[in-house]
């Protein structure tokens, strides 16, 4: 019998990525919805990821935290829904680098601008990203032309990479160039994609 895959989020979260990446693996999973404050500060679900925050993923014995590991994680755990170039294609790097710009530079940048953090210009190379202007120009061209990130093919990064893009669509926190919306309109046409939010909007009403 396959190990049982739990997925722990709340529809307010970050968590809305990995319920997109778990419809697009195709594997039966099983959801734990949980408010916030108490209910993600129990012993037993500190157990499962000590910083009390969602998403996490437990697979049989294996547990896994942050978002795009967890992307990752399951495109490797389940390699037959093609979600990643196989280890020994010479696309792993490139796929590698778009998952983790924008676990990086794009969600850091990002963030830090709508927190309106100012960095210093003598403390610029301090900060992975350098300027939001220099990540939103390198994303830009990634996607121009581009269905996919890597290799012309769909893949977990599209998943979370397009994810932060459609996000920041969506708050004003990215800036809506043609081809961030033209890229973003394509993932989010995905059926697992629309399966996904389609469960996440439905549990909004029971959660905090």
């Amino acid at each position: 019998m396959a190990a049982a895959l739990v997925f722990y989020t709340n529809p307010r979260t970050r968590g809305r990525i990995v319920r997109w990446m778990l419809e697009e693996v195709g594997q039966p999973y099983r959801t734990e919805v949980l408010d916030f404050g108490p209910a993600m500060k129990t012993p037993a679900y500190r157990a499962i990821n000590p910083m009390g925050k969602v998403p996490a993923l437990k697979h049989g014995d294996m547990v896994v935290t942050e978002t795009a590991a967890i992307c990752a994680y399951l495109a490797d755990a389940f390699p037959q829904a093609g979600l990643a170039p196989p280890p020994t294609d010479p696309l792993r790097g490139a796929y590698y680098r778009w998952l983790f710009f924008a676990a990086g530079p794009l969600e850091q940048a990002a963030v830090n601008d709508m927190l309106h953090v100012t960095v210093p210009p003598e403390h610029k190379g301090m900060v992975g990203y350098g300027s939001l202007r220099r990540v939103l120009a390198v994303l830009e061209q990634a996607v121009t032309g581009q269905d996919f990130l890597v290799g012309g093919r769909f893949s977990a990064a599209d998943v979370y990479a397009g994810s932060h893009i459609m996000w920041g669509l969506k708050t004003g926190s990215l800036p809506p160039r043609p081809d961030f919306v033209r890229y973003a309109a394509g993932l989010a046409a995905r059926p697992a994609a629309r399966r996904a939010a389609a469960l996440d909007d439905a549990s909004f009403q029971t959660v905090g």
